[in-house]
């Protein structure tokens, strides 16, 4: 296990008055990292778009099933999960562990407050090893790097952008990020995403007037994509099925959840 990279300036970024996605998105989960203000704009927007708890709960689900599924039966042991927000129930290295105890996982996010509970994704088998990266996910030559401290990049390893792309708010640079990163590791790795959607195929239609309340009162902003702009971050890479889907879709334990507007898919790269 190693230590969490605290930055001089990291106490200065922590800014308790205006809303921030970790600390809302805690709020929808049913956490108690949060404040105030993320509970007044959670609310709002819950009001306005009410099906953005479903969403929230079906992401996280999501995130299990993905890690079992690679872990299972992929044999996959690496996991860089970039954006991982606040810890809950179940973080990436907990369910890897608990199926491999010698999987190996580095968590990146540039919130303070992720930042400051950094030491309970710490935690790991004596097998095994965790790390936090307090870095920025524009920056994934940096990530790379760093996390090649604790991953060995010669083998495979799932990368994990759950929620994240939606804050990097021009497309051509969200898929640059993409590329850049998938190539900086091996045959055989993988990518986890999911991402948000105003496609009305998905009940997204709700998720544009709630966005822009967002970007009005939270940060960072936040924007929707496309199917097919959702479809592009994986070029180069092999869609496992069932492909692109509501992410409480991708294989669902149960026989047909409800579809909420956030896409999921898991790719490996050839």
């Amino acid at each position: 296990m190693s230590e969490a990279q605290t930055p001089s300036n990291g106490s200065a970024r922590l800014n308790t008055e205006v809303a921030h996605n970790a600390r809302v998105w805690n709020h929808w989960v049913g956490g108690k990292d949060n404040y105030e203000v993320d509970r007044a704009v959670g609310d709002q927007v819950a009001g306005m778009f009410p099906v953005i708890r479903d969403v929230a709960r079906a992401d996280r689900e999501f995130l299990g099933r993905a890690v079992r599924h690679l872990a299972v039966d992929h044999g996959t042991r690496q996991f860089l999960d970039i954006g991982t927000g606040l810890p809950t129930l179940d973080n990436t290295h907990e369910i890897a562990q608990r199926i491999a105890p010698e999987s190996r996982i580095v968590y990146v996010d540039n919130d303070p407050v992720v930042l400051a509970h950094a030491r309970k994704l710490l935690t790991s088998t004596p097998e095994g090893a965790t790390d936090y990266l307090d870095a920025d996910a524009r920056d994934p030559e940096t990530i790379v790097e760093r996390a090649g401290a604790t991953l060995d990049l010669d083998r495979p390893v799932a990368v994990m952008m759950l929620g994240v792309l939606n804050f990097v708010l021009d497309t051509d640079r969200a898929q640059d990020i993409v590329r850049r990163v998938m190539a900086a590791v091996p045959s055989g790795s993988w990518l986890v995403l999911t991402h948000p959607t105003t496609d009305a195929d998905l009940g997204g239609e709700g998720n544009i007037a709630a966005m822009e309340f967002w970007n009005e009162n939270a940060t960072p902003p936040i924007t929707g994509r496309s199917r097919a702009q959702v479809t592009a971050f994986f070029e180069g890479l092999d869609l496992l099925d069932p492909g692109l889907v509501s992410c409480a879709r991708w294989r669902a334990d149960s026989d047909s959840p409800a579809p909420v507007p956030q896409f999921g898919a898991v790719a490996v790269k050839p």
